[in-house]
């Protein structure tokens, strides 16, 4: 399956196509959304994703999550899991946390890491669609921990792509590995702003 650009290749693990994934797809491309770069054949890896400027974030890529058929997990705040939206949000990967609760999470995260073969966590360390003045740094945390690389994937509005970035192993020096970060989310602008807070 394409999405713009050329062929991509399997993702660990994926979904079968189904007409559902080749909906999705053929939305996303009607939109004019597309992918480029490449995904790593990795079996564990944080995914960042960002700038989060907009609601539109998640729903783009939960719809690119569905036509790629990628098992990427994800975590959102508690409130968000309750009534058939909680539902929805668990079948498509969520897991619920306490915010208020970040080493915790942390913890919580590298366990998981460490008891699953296969396991790619997305997150978004802005934390929120306002403008912050420095990211959550739990994303970093969680990949030094479980021992996982962290892939970059910026969401681009004026292009309408999603940029995936080479995927690194975080070293033991957090200022210079969000250095490397910066500079790659710089050219990339968001729905209503560029990446904050980093």
């Amino acid at each position: 399956m394409s999405l713009g650009g050329e062929p991509l290749p399997p993702m660990m693990p994926q979904l079968p196509i189904t007409a559902r994934r080749r909906f999705i797809a053929w939305l996303l491309q009607r939109a004019g959304w597309r992918i480029e770069g490449r995904f790593p054949d990795l079996p564990r890896l944080v995914l960042v994703a960002a700038p989060h400027s907009s609601w539109w974030d998640g729903l783009i890529g939960l719809m690119f999550k569905v036509a790629l058929g990628a098992d990427v997990a994800f975590i959102g705040k508690r409130e968000l899991f309750r009534g058939p939206l909680g539902w929805l949000l668990r079948r498509l990967g969520g897991i619920p946390v306490e915010r208020g609760q970040a080493q915790g999470v942390v913890g919580q995260m590298a366990a998981r890491f460490a008891a699953r073969e296969r396991l790619w966590l997305g997150l978004a360390p802005e934390g929120t669609r306002q403008h912050v003045e420095a990211w959550k740094t739990g994303f970093w945390h969680i990949a030094h921990a479980a021992g996982v690389p962290i892939l970059p994937v910026a969401f681009d509005y004026p292009t309408r792509r999603i940029q995936i970035g080479e995927p690194f192993r975080p070293g033991a020096d957090l200022d210079a590995d969000l250095e490397r970060l910066r500079a790659f989310y710089a050219p990339f602008r968001g729905r209503h702003r560029g990446v904050s807070g980093l």
